[in-house]
């Protein structure tokens, strides 16, 4: 049985930190020329773009570190312990940003320092989503599963349209001067309450009742051997992991590439006006993206209640097959100049995302058995993320900036849709199921006497 105002002190506790992860994206994503400006020489633009992507990404890279040290170690003392220290530090890294002087004032000291903030809310990032994922998913009753699992990316998009917004205000309530010294760095320090009251919220919750129930029956796990925990994890759940990263491959190039690229490919006049395509005005760009993230929130929710009653394959389908079939017509809606069209293809673009927001969050955890979920999950996630998502917005910078080619958001979000197929066809559906080595787990008496029945 679980109890009501348990999972809703759960959910809360797992989306603040996913809150606090993506403000920082979204601060990131529409201060990017800013950020361009403050840390990197002036005298040019294309490699200093290509340098503000190339911070951005370094944080994946060390996603899969944080990934192996924080996974294994959620799996050994427990989800909640784990998480306190991830928020903290991923707030941390983000106040930290706002800190840092220009590159007028030190030097080549500022990227440097950029990047060490960076490194932090990466290797804090490693252990932080997944962990969230298999927390709200372990709290959760059977068949609502993919509705509080929801409540995961309703935080990403909260975070993300949080920062967004405050972004897109400050320039309009401030002067230029203002903004150029201190009003760009509010953002980034408004992450350090954020995480603090993440803490607050992870440390008042015992620890999941699939943990607790594992406890139980093996006795105390702290200080279990990792290397054991490692080789188990690579030698018995490859394929399940493979079956993660197929997903999270699609689902996350969609995501990095509306949230983290599309804000600077839409406005880019210098690269739209050269290749044959017409940019739209900033201020078109940030308030079309704001609009639909704000709409997102108010979907995802009704998608993973939605994925409770008739599955979460069909809803993945959708999104994948959407990726194949629409990728060229969304992006000649993007690049056609028209701020009504515009908003048509970052709508379709966020509601073929949805589909992967309101799902996985839910389907990715049942890969996994409970004694190595948080691990297996973690390094999956993060490899996959790493190497061929958290990098989008570089790739697609300097592939567009290379051949010209302004379809090449196109091109990757189509390969994306493919590999989603594949994987899809791979996988069974987990709805309605218990988490393997899991109890069945009701939300009332009455569903629990269902389950103990059979039905």
């Amino acid at each position: 049985m679980t109890d009501t105002a348990t999972m809703r002190r759960a959910v809360g506790a797992a989306a603040v930190g996913n809150i606090t992860e993506w403000f920082d994206f979204g601060v990131y994503g529409y201060l990017a020329t800013t950020i361009e400006a403050q840390f990197f020489p002036p005298d040019n633009h294309a490699l200093a773009q290509l340098a503000t992507f190339a911070t951005f990404a370094v944080a994946f890279l060390v996603r899969p570190l944080g990934g192996l040290f924080f996974g294994p170690l959620g799996d050994r003392i427990g989800r909640t312990k784990v998480l306190a220290v991830t928020v903290i530090l991923m707030a941390t890294g983000t106040f930290l940003i706002g800190l840092i002087p220009s590159y007028s004032q030190i030097g080549i000291a500022a990227p440097i320092l950029l990047v060490c903030a960076r490194v932090l809310q990466g290797f804090s990032t490693g252990g932080e989503y997944a962990g969230a994922m298999t927390f709200i998913a372990e709290y959760s009753p059977d068949r609502k599963r993919g509705y509080f699992g929801s409540f995961l990316e309703f935080g990403t998009f909260v975070g993300y349209a949080l920062g967004a917004t405050v972004s897109s205000i400050l320039p309009l309530v401030s002067s230029p001067a203002f903004m150029d010294s201190w009003g760009w760095r509010i953002p980034f320090m408004l992450a350090l309450p954020l995480g603090i009251t993440g803490v607050y919220l992870r440390t008042k919750l015992e620890e999941t009742p699939a943990f607790q129930q594992l406890l139980d029956e093996s006795g105390e796990r702290e200080g279990a051997a990792a290397k054991h925990v490692m080789r188990d994890i690579f030698a018995k759940y490859w394929p399940a992991m493979l079956l993660a990263g197929g997903l999270v491959v699609t689902w996350n190039v969609t995501n990095y590439m509306l949230t983290a690229y599309m804000p600077t490919y839409l406005k880019d006049s210098d690269t739209m006006d050269a290749n044959g395509g017409h940019a739209i005005s900033s201020t078109a760009s940030e308030w079309t993206q704001i609009a639909v993230l704000w709409a997102a929130v108010l979907v995802i929710p009704l998608l993973g209640k939605l994925s409770d009653k008739i599955g979460r394959k069909p809803i993945l389908w959708a999104g994948a097959i959407g990726l194949v079939v629409l990728g060229i017509p969304m992006v000649l809606l993007l690049k056609s100049g028209s701020v009504f069209a515009v908003l048509i293809g970052l709508i379709l673009m966020g509601l073929l995302l949805i589909c992967f927001s309101a799902t996985c969050p839910s389907t990715l955890p049942a890969l996994f058995p409970t004694e190595v979920r948080y691990g297996s999950l973690s390094i999956s996630f993060n490899i996959f993320v790493s190497a061929f998502a958290g990098t989008v917005s570089l790739v697609m910078s300097a592939l567009v900036l290379a051949t010209g080619d302004l379809n090449w958001p196109a091109y990757y979000l189509m390969a994306a849709g493919a590999i989603g197929v594949i994987t899809l066809l791979k996988l069974k559906e987990t709805a309605g199921k218990p988490l393997p080595g899991s109890l069945p787990s009701a939300a009332s008496e009455a569903e629990a006497r269902e389950l103990a029945a059979g039905h």
